[in-house]
């Protein structure tokens, strides 16, 4: 299975607002290959040459609703300041913890279902536990994450629930400041 931006559903097609459903562990052939194919997106998505030959859009993050699977899989990979890698391929990811401190993009988020810009502070938390079945570990793990690692693990995870990143914006003054957050 190979996924391209033609099979990307956007925020105007009701599906992408479908809550997700568990799946069943260990993984069937077919959720295995889905997981697989959305881990392979992100991967190759921000390789210039890859995704300009395979038709992809840059992510950090794609969840299975959005090539329109209402299924708890998703997949985040996510450089770190150092250099390295931090990426995982999540069956029914679940956040077990949060910390209080609130963390955004100062730039805002983007999302691949969202064509139209959606611009404001989108607040998350700074720190997050996540617990899920991981693909790449091929066992059940708990993820301590933090900076654009556990936004992105939270961005993905809300569309499960049907939750795009705008929902998040306040309407009223967008870019609201909150001087206690972690500005990433």
């Amino acid at each position: 299975m190979k996924i391209t931006c033609e099979n990307i559903i956007l925020d105007t097609d009701p599906r992408i607002r479908q809550k997700s459903e568990k799946v069943e562990l260990p993984l069937n052939q077919k959720d295995k290959e889905l997981l697989e194919a959305l881990l392979e997106y992100v991967r190759n998505s921000t390789d210039e040459e890859i995704a300009e030959r395979d038709n992809l859009e840059p992510a950090v993050g794609i969840a299975a609703i959005q090539v329109g699977v209402p299924k708890k899989l998703i997949a985040v990979v996510v450089p770190d300041e150092e250099g390295n890698v931090q990426e995982v391929a999540l069956a029914n990811p679940k956040i077990i913890s949060e910390s209080v401190q609130n963390a955004y993009l100062d730039n805002g988020e983007g999302c691949l279902s969202v064509k139209e810009v959606h611009e404001g502070h989108v607040f998350r938390h700074a720190r997050i536990k996540v617990r899920g079945y991981d693909l790449i570990k091929d066992d059940n793990v708990t993820i301590s994450a933090e900076g654009y690692f556990a936004i992105a693990l939270q961005h993905e995870i809300d569309h499960l629930s049907g939750i795009l990143f705008y929902d998040r914006i306040d309407k009223n003054d967008p870019w609201k400041e909150d001087e206690l957050a972690e500005v990433i």
